[in-house]
């Protein structure tokens, strides 16, 4: 080894796996602390948390120049995928605000009391967030067009309103899981070269228990509780309804979701000048609002991919695949290390699609070599970034949630019935079909 070669090896960074995941421990325990301290979770101060553990990150990266962490952090903090979602928040502020102000919101729930008993509202609720999104393929699409709503009907009936929220999260991730335009679905089939339709039919018998005991629980607890929803009094704006119901329309015949977003903030402005509602600088001014009410959110969502960007670049995502591939020995073991890794892997993203792109080469790998059957990988892949995703508090759909309803994700954790039950289900498939152990192949 020449001494060029030496110095080389002495001045390229040292990357230590275990180091890097220090930051999403410390995030986990500000939270604790901070929760425990302030003697209520749903008050802990997210930004701050956040901006402890982006300082803490920058320490863990060894061997690169202050300079160079604080790019990595920016260069996470402002990547593509991160700055769309930030279009979609500040949108998703805009058509909210100016429904909520014009009477879009309160019409279409004054239609559905209408049409609904209030004892199934809860239930039906669920089983409307199922089918949007299975319909879109998106859960934050689905949030956007349904949290409004849900918050309205918390109003009328007096349900707590981190509960109604977290009903309609939950009904999110099923169509996020299944539907075959999801990105998750494409990513899971793509990484292990199996069809939509048979990853969709094993999938399918894993969800679906789990979906049930969600809907007949909610069904329980509506007939259980009595819930009562203040029926629409006087006249019923049914022109109202129009921004909602073009929104919902539209995502379910596949238009993106910003597109859907700016036509239902058009439409909210149209209908609402024409209804006397409000004027058109009275619209102009619940859109601004509306936006910088997002402004917390997006801070913490760009926080976030600078952490998680520092995490990645610091070898974290290599040191789990590392430690969780060390000691499998079955088919059982197997899944359990493919549900681990994506699991994992997911809180180091905060991305389900980017989790199941991270971990999918090694994901086939591990499947080959102890039997597992391919399209049962991409299931395991697709649930468990799912239920995941579905109950961190940084993610986007819960950042998106807490924005539009204006709780804390913290208080809508709790209630997410639907990703708790499905990772139960996931779980007992691979207790039950699991036992046969695989043989390595050479």
């Amino acid at each position: 080894m020449t001494t060029k070669q030496r110095e080389d090896r002495r001045l390229r960074p040292r990357r230590r796996g275990w180091l890097a995941l220090m930051p999403l421990v410390l995030l986990a325990l500000l939270m604790a602390v901070m929760g425990i301290l302030m003697n209520d979770f749903s008050s802990v101060p997210m930004t701050i948390v956040f901006l402890f553990t982006g300082i803490a990150s920058l320490l863990t990266l060894r061997g690169y120049s202050i300079d160079e962490r604080v790019r990595a952090f920016s260069h996470g903090a402002g990547s593509s995928d991160l700055l769309l979602m930030v279009w979609i928040f500040v949108l998703a502020g805009a058509f909210a605000a100016s429904a909520k102000d014009m009477g879009a919101v309160t019409a279409t729930v004054d239609l559905t009391m209408r049409c609904l008993p209030g004892n199934i509202l809860l239930a039906g609720l669920f089983l409307a967030s199922c089918v949007v999104s299975l319909c879109i393929g998106t859960s934050v699409g689905t949030i956007v067009a349904l949290v409004p709503m849900a918050a309205e009907m918390s109003a009328r009936t007096g349900v707590s309103l981190p509960f109604m929220v977290a009903i309609v999260v939950g009904g999110s991730f099923f169509g996020d899981n299944l539907s075959f335009i999801s990105d998750t679905t494409v990513a899971a089939t793509r990484t292990q070269n199996c069809t939509m339709r048979d990853k969709f039919r094993t999938n399918f018998r894993i969800v679906l228990p789990a979906a049930i005991l969600c809907f007949g629980i909610y069904a329980f607890m509506g007939f259980e509780q009595g819930v009562v929803s203040a029926n629409a009094q006087g006249i019923l704006h049914l022109w109202r309804v129009l921004p909602y119901a073009v929104v919902l329309v539209a995502a379910l015949c596949g238009m993106n979701v910003m597109m859907v977003l700016c036509v239902g903030t058009l439409l909210t402005g149209v209908v609402g000048i024409a209804e006397g509602a409000y004027t058109l600088s009275g619209w102009l001014l619940s859109m601004a609002h509306g936006i910088t009410g997002m402004g917390d959110l997006i801070l913490i969502s760009m926080m976030a991919g600078g952490l998680l960007a520092v995490v990645r670049k610091g070898g974290g995502v290599t040191y789990l695949v590392r430690v969780l591939t060390r000691r499998v020995h079955s088919r059982r073991a197997a899944e359990c290390c493919i549900a681990s890794l994506v699991a994992l892997t997911n809180c180091c993203t905060a991305n389900n699609t980017v989790a199941i792109l991270s971990v999918g080469a090694i994901t086939k790998d591990i499947s080959v070599r102890y039997g597992v059957d391919k399209r049962r990988a991409a299931s395991l892949l697709d649930i468990f970034s799912c239920v995941v995703q579905g109950i961190i508090p940084y993610g986007a759909q819960l950042l998106m949630a807490s924005g539009l309803a204006l709780v804390s994700p913290m208080q809508i954790i709790p209630n997410l019935y639907y990703p708790m039950l499905l990772a139960l289900s996931a779980i007992l498939s691979i207790a039950v079909t699991g036992r046969n152990k695989g043989r390595t192949k050479k």
